[in-house]
């Protein structure tokens, strides 16, 4: 068992990386001789396990994708936000004056009249998950004020009126409730956002997991390249030193007058050709520095002064290929043949909601509730805690119950908006199957490439073993005056090109096995790295 190193994302997924098994391809072991680049940077060795570590922590790539599910999260509870119950209350004092008026009867004037009234009212609606809408109110007013009455005429004859103050309270509770019987019965808007938010979500996820995988693939590729960059300047600077020995030698040569001054001047062409080479090494591995150091950093600067050591180096290690195994990894593992998956969904929940916007509207309706109001004996008005009393008691009772049907003629929207949904859906059907397609020959290109590789390898090993024997005999041969300066220059320049071509059938085949991962899906899982929940 090995003991995890973690990298924790704030949105609530933990990654745990183990380091690989010895059987784990692509295989590296520790090298006791470090390419050491002319760059003025303080060395930092890293194994491919240190970077993969790092990068998940503080890729920048990564850190962009993470706040997508977060986002998505807020989006779903948004959507819950369709059920929340919504409470209101209000309360409004309202002054009337009425003006005089003259009773045409009488023949006398009337003075008018003033009221004030104070309202309050509460309730509470909303819409349940049974597509139940449900509106609960309550209101109580209170109004006062005095009206004039005619009492008589006076001994003059003027008439007397009597101001009369009054008081009345009124009061109401009452539940109505709305219960769709056929559009809306089964999903409606609010269900819709909720099940479209929730694939939203997930697909999301999905994207951060593919985008996790290409991470962890990109260090890779970008590690092996940097082993690469780094044995290819050690290859340069042996090239260097066997074009330094041989030019060394021939000078011996001329001195004694074993070969002529021209054989000298053959050896002096080819030590610049042999630096020139080393120092176009050492630029492409900066460059290599520079691309690993990209993937694993959030701040670049923090890396300037620092040379990143590989710690590894590259074995090709056979492991057997079967594309049928590959292709059932990769329609299982993929994350983002899930999304597609995913996407399907999504535009079958469109047609759900589509056919059964189609359907005629019929309600059932109902209400109950009661009501309080009037006068108490000495006709004084009942007061506030009259009219909460008969409510208590539910003293006077109301209620209804009923339905609602609408048919909208023609409903050329609906019926069109269901035809839109059922092509969307077919379209999507076809692009999934497009997609398995493009991932079954992603994958069987990547088992070919490293099988092709693979034999790469050897090949080029062998190439490489030659030239060493070759070059060997052909010294020996121009030691004892049986061969030329011409021709030894010409093997070594073979031995350098079979050495780097060693160096890059190993890289490609290693970057091949990676690609081959990713292909499958199995990134994570060849690198023992996985996902938790916090």
């Amino acid at each position: 068992m090995c003991k995890p190193l973690v990298a924790a994302f704030s949105w609530g997924m933990v990654f745990l990386l183990c380091p690989l098994a010895q059987d784990s391809p692509p295989a590296v072991a520790e090298t006791t001789e470090e390419a050491k680049p002319s760059l003025e940077m303080a060395g930092s060795p890293m194994s491919l396990n240190d970077c993969i570590q790092t990068a998940l922590e503080r890729n920048l790539s990564l850190k962009v994708e993470k706040i997508n599910p977060i986002i998505d999260q807020a989006n779903l509870q948004i959507a819950y936000a369709g059920w929340d119950p919504s409470f209101t209350a209000g309360y409004t004092r309202n002054h009337q004056q009425d003006p005089s008026d003259f009773d045409t009867r009488l023949n006398i004037p009337i003075p008018g009249s003033s009221r004030d009234t104070d309202s309050v009212n509460a309730g509470i609606n909303g819409l349940l998950s049974s597509g139940l809408r449900y509106d609960l109110r309550a209101f109580i007013t209170d109004t006062t004020g005095e009206f004039s009455r005619f009492g008589r005429f006076d001994e003059m004859g003027n008439p007397v009126f009597f101001i009369e103050p009054f008081s009345n309270q009124r009061g109401n509770f009452s539940l109505e409730l709305t219960q769709p019987l056929l559009r809306n019965l089964r999903i409606d808007s609010t269900r819709l956002n909720i099940k479209l938010s929730k694939v939203a979500l997930a697909q999301s996820e999905l994207a951060l997991l593919w985008q996790i995988m290409n991470t962890v693939s990109q260090v890779e590729l970008a590690y092996f390249d940097l082993i690469a960059a780094e044995e290819s300047v050690k290859v340069q600077e042996k090239a260097v030193q066997l074009a330094e020995q041989l030019l060394e030698d021939n000078r011996k040569r001329v001195q004694i007058g074993t070969i002529a001054p021209l054989d000298e001047k053959q050896a002096e062409s080819q030590l610049p050709r042999a630096r020139a080479d080393l120092l176009s090494a050492q630029r492409n591995l900066a460059l290599r520095q520079n691309a690993l150091k990209n993937l694993l950093s959030d701040e670049y600067l923090e890396w300037q002064n620092i040379r990143i050591e590989a710690t590894e180096v590259l074995k090709a290690v056979p492991i057997p290929f079967r594309r049928q195994d590959s292709w059932d990894r990769a329609m299982h593992l993929r994350p983002d043949l899930r999304q597609q998956r995913l996407n399907l969904q999504r535009n079958g929940i469109n047609v759900q909601f589509a056919k059964n916007q189609v359907l005629p509207q019929l309600d059932v309706v109902g209400s109950i509730g009661y009501s309080a109001a009037g006068r108490e004996a000495d006709g004084k008005g009942v007061g506030y805690s009259g009219v909460l009393r008969q409510l208590r008691r539910r003293e006077n009772s109301n209620w209804s119950l009923g339905g609602r049907l609408t048919v909208p003629l023609g409903n050329r929207v609906a019926r069109n908006q269901l035809k839109i949904a059922r092509e969307q859906k077919k379209q999507a059907i076809l692009q999934l199957k497009q997609f398995e397609q493009n991932i079954m020959v992603n994958v069987e290109n990547a088992v070919t490439l490293a099988e092709i590789n693979l034999q790469r390898v050897e090949a080029t090993r062998q190439e490489r073993e030659f030239a060493e024997a070759a070059l060997e005999a052909e010294e020996t041969k121009l030691e004892n005056g049986k061969s030329t300066v011409f021709v030894v220059l010409q093997l070594q320049r073979d031995l350098t090109q079979a050495r780097s071509g060693e160096i890059q059938a190993l890289v490609e085949y290693n970057r091949a096995l990676s690609q081959l991962s990713l292909a499958e899906g199995a990134t994570l899982q060849e690198r023992e790295i996985s996902i938790e929940a916090e």
